[in-house]
Formats: C-alpha cells, sequence, structure tokens
C-alpha cells in the first residue's frame, strides 16, 4: 500500500512538471487524452451530460414561454366581465397561449356555478399546467445523482485494475505499469463529480423558475375569484 501511494505521488509529480512545459494547445490535447484513458465508464457519464444540456435547455425555454403573459390580461379580463361580455373574455383567453390563460378560460366556462366549483375546475387546471412545467425535472435530479455514483464506481474499477497490475508485476513494479488503472480512477471522479454538480445546478434553477411561475398562477387565480365575487351593482 505505501509503494503504491508513492508511485502515485511520483506520478502527478512528473505529469505536473510535464503539464507546465507544454504549451496551450498541447494541453487541450491532453485533456481529451485523459477523458479517453478514463475507459468506457466515461460513456455513461457523457450519455448523462448529454441528457442533462438538453433537458436544462429545453426546459428552460418552456419554462420562460410559460412565464411570459401580457400584463394587461387580467384589466381586459376584468373589463369584459364588468361588462357582461363573457365570449369576449373567452376569445382573449382562447388567443393567448399562456397557462394563466387556460385557467381562466376554464373559470369563465363554469360561470353561474358555485364559486367552489369555479374554484376546483381552475385548481385542476393549474395542476396540470405546473406538471407540464415539471416535465423531465426527475429526470434531471436522477443524472445529479447517478453520474458522481458512476463515478465512483469506476473509480473502484481503476484502483482494482491497479492493484491488480501490482499483484502481477511482483518486484518489478513501474509507474508505467499502474496508470492505466491511475487514470481510470482519477478521470472517471472527476467526470463524474463535474457532470453531478451540473445537473444539480441546473435543476434546481429550474425549480425555482417553476416556482415563480407557480406564484404567478396563484396570484392570477386569486384576482380571478375575487373579481366574481365582487357584489353586483
Amino acid at each position: 500500500m505505501t509503494n503504491l501511494f508513492m508511485l502515485l505521488q511520483i506520478s502527478l509529480t512528473d505529469t505536473t512538471n510535464t503539464n507546465i512545459a507544454e504549451g496551450n494547445g498541447e494541453l487541450q490535447l491532453r485533456f481529451w487524452e485523459l477523458a479517453f484513458k478514463g475507459g468506457w465508464i466515461m460513456i455513461p457519464i457523457v450519455i448523462l451530460s448529454i441528457v442533462a444540456v438538453y433537458i436544462f435547455i429545453e426546459r428552460y425555454f418552456a419554462i420562460k414561454k410559460a412565464s411570459q403573459t401580457d400584463i394587461n390580461f387580467m384589466n381586459k379580463i376584468k373589463d369584459y366581465i364588468h361588462d357582461d361580455k363573457i365570449d369576449s373574455a373567452m376569445a382573449l383567453c382562447q388567443s393567448t397561449q399562456s397557462p394563466v390563460a387556460r385557467m381562466i378560460e376554464k373559470g369563465l366556462q363554469r360561470i353561474g356555478r358555485p364559486l367552489n366549483d369555479i374554484n376546483a375546475a381552475i385548481e385542476n387546471i393549474g395542476n396540470l399546467e405546473i406538471s407540464k412545467l415539471e416535465k423531465n425535472l426527475p429526470a434531471l435530479a436522477t443524472v445529479s445523482g447517478a453520474a458522481p455514483m458512476i463515478g465512483f464506481l469506476g473509480t473502484v474499477m481503476g484502483m482494482i485494475r491497479a492493484f491488480y497490475d501490482m499483484s502481477n508485476a511482483g518486484n518489478n513494479i513501474d509507474v508505467s505499469l499502474l496508470s492505466n488503472g491511475i487514470y481510470t480512477a482519477m478521470v472517471t471522479t472527476v467526470a463524474g463529480l463535474m457532470v453531478g454538480i451540473i445537473g444539480y445546478l441546473a435543476y434546481n434553477i429550474l425549480v425555482a423558475r417553476v416556482e415563480k411561475v407557480v406564484f404567478q398562477l396563484e396570484a392570477n387565480t386569486s384576482e380571478f375569484m375575487d373579481l366574481l365575487n365582487e357584489p353586483v351593482e
């Protein structure tokens, strides 16, 4: 065990000295070489990174679109209801592609029924809209947890390989003999942690944006129900 750690220290020192002497172009090449030395365990990590990036970009713009609502939308709805122009209010909701508009449209369809029924109908549509916004977020959370675990699996496999090569070498232990196992252990750990950290940050960013949209939906729903509760003059 002591011999292995001494060899690791010598290997890391040699690598550091070599990298300092190399130019920028060679450093970039060195990075990709290290990535390939991670072995086949890098394949699932790379796939998870692609999945995380795709989900984040797709959900980010979908949530951003859902949060964009005309600031005068509720004012127009209020004016239409006060003027008893329910059909015009329905037409406005149908022409506005947003979760708020779909919720208000469902409430307008229930006008004339008890307020509890209207509120329940709006909440049901709201739950469906929130479910659409949260699409694939559990998958992103899974990526953020699975990537480091796969990286640690590569670490264990790399160390097993290093010990195996060392045991077969007997007294003729050489750093180059152990480099493949050490590279696999270190590279997969770094790659898995990087993907996990990025996935975790991306997940929390999206969750925060969804919560912001949910707050907007609740505010508009409350405003609409207060409008229906206004006394008839």
